[in-house]
């Protein structure tokens, strides 16, 4: 089942500025743009990014509860293409955080003009070592709600 996606408008003021990065070469395609699959990378970061920003840093989520944080759906839309060199900032947020998921939404602009590039989210899973489904942590939980809107 697919989730309905977020309205991107409605939350655009809870998405913070969490990263910058610049278009490498290796990022785009035979046309020049960056190719598709890269901008899941960029969420990557801003997710991260975002996470670190909060205190909620991924890897010591890892070593202490043993969970992990897969990505079980994602959604982007592209809206102009990012080119070779150019510079992105990457904003994100946390907008739904469920008993064993949450929902990370981005939006990615190019730099110094500010034209929206990218928009969309990721949702992410709480799987123990075996990959089954667990419940957030109730500390962890409780920090991701904090962090939203």
């Amino acid at each position: 089942m697919v989730s309905k996606a977020p309205d991107m408008t409605a939350i655009a003021a809870e998405l913070r500025d969490v990263a910058r990065t610049r278009v490498i070469y290796g990022d785009t395609d035979q046309m020049g743009f960056v190719y598709y699959g890269n901008y899941l990378r960029y969420f990557e970061i801003g997710r991260n990014e975002f996470l670190r920003q909060a205190g909620a840093r991924y890897r010591a989520f890892e070593e202490t509860h043993g969970l992990m944080l897969p990505v079980v759906e994602a959604h982007v839309r592209y809206r102009r293409p990012a080119r070779y060199d150019d510079e992105l900032s990457i904003r994100a947020a946390i907008v739904d955080v469920r008993g064993a998921s949450a929902r990370f939404v981005y939006e990615i602009r190019r730099l110094p003009d500010g034209e929206q590039l990218v928009d969309g989210y990721t949702v992410h899973a709480c799987i123990d070592g075996e990959g089954r489904v667990a419940r957030l942590p109730s500390q962890l939980r409780a920090a991701l709600g904090q962090l939203k809107g």
